[in-house]
């Protein structure tokens, strides 16, 4: 089928209060707009109540895009049309016929908003009928082969048939700015970690690293984070003050854990605490060796 259209869900914001609600929402918007943008994808993006789309010719590449945006939960390139049973049946119909037949099974799935004559029930009972007269495929409510979404919100109906899963937390700058401590690929992790519950981060490189590879990973997901270099002639712990101060940040992230044990590194964390006027912040705390190496090949940082 031609995809126009992909529908974004996110999930925390949605537990806000109306005026923070809505500027999360528009943070979000925000985000998305200038990834794409970035992309060089051409789309339109329209936000309403509960979801966010965007109608594009570019649907693979733009769910690429999304699949790293900061704030959705998932994704679904989908087909339009009007809340009429008439027009849903139809367009899922065609849309079975190009996966189902008689040797298979199908399940519908329906979510509605709004009033309507005609309940969840209703439609999925008379949608599955007309798919069974069509295709002879068989009905299979558990483990079916194929599943079709069907959600109907207002006077319109989307239609889908995949759901896929984003980075999910909170949109990107909606929550302060911290200092991230950058020596590693790990310290680039546990800055990513506070940029997924929404905080622009800015990056103060501590020890020779490499900036290709945080300029990379900046690209990858579509953040732009000021980077500082400490002057290792200074003391390290005025410096890290001094940027924190310049950039507004509210917190220090480091990339410690509780599996590396070594005295050095519970020395430095202790000074760390001592030294600097910030809370400090552990998101790789419980995490071993193990789990930090998988995570960082997830989200594409060398190890």
């Amino acid at each position: 089928m031609n995809y126009k259209l992909i529908i974004i869900r996110y999930g925390e914001i949605a537990l806000k209060g109306k005026e923070t609600r809505k500027r999360f929402e528009n943070t979000l918007v925000s985000n998305i707009k200038n990834a794409l943008n970035t992309e060089n994808l051409p789309s339109k993006i329209i936000k309403e109540w509960g979801r966010i789309y965007v109608s594009t010719t570019q649907i693979n590449k733009c769910k690429n895009v999304l699949q790293k945006i900061f704030g959705i939960i998932s994704i679904s390139p989908a087909l339009q049309t009007s809340n009429e049973m008439g027009s849903i049946s139809k367009l899922a119909v065609d849309i079975s016929k190009e996966e189902l037949n008689k040797g298979k099974s199908f399940a519908i799935r329906v979510t509605r908003t709004g009033k309507h004559k005609f309940t969840s029930q209703d439609v999925a009972i008379k949608i599955g009928n007309e798919i069974v007269k069509a295709t002879k495929a068989s009905v299979n409510l558990t483990k079916p082969d194929f599943e079709l979404f069907i959600e109907i919100r207002n006077d319109k109906a989307f239609l889908f048939t995949e759901k896929i899963r984003g980075t999910g937390g909170m949109p990107l700058g909606t929550q302060g700015r911290s200092l991230a401590l950058m020596n590693s690929s790990e310290s680039i992790l546990a800055a990513w970690y506070l940029m997924r519950r929404g905080c622009k981060i800015t990056f103060v490189n501590t020890k020779e690293f490499n900036k290709d590879i945080l300029n990379a990973f900046m690209e990858n997901w579509f953040v732009k984070s000021d980077i500082r270099t400490a002057n290792q002639e200074n003391n390290i712990y005025e410096e890290i003050n001094k940027i924190a101060i310049e950039c507004k940040c509210d917190a220090i992230v480091t990339n410690h854990t509780v599996f590396d044990g070594s005295k050095d590194t519970l020395s430095e964390l202790i000074q760390l605490k001592k030294s600097v006027n910030l809370p400090i912040l552990n998101p790789l705390i419980a995490m071993d060796k193990e789990e930090i190496i998988k995570k960082c090949e997830e989200i594409g940082l060398p190890v």
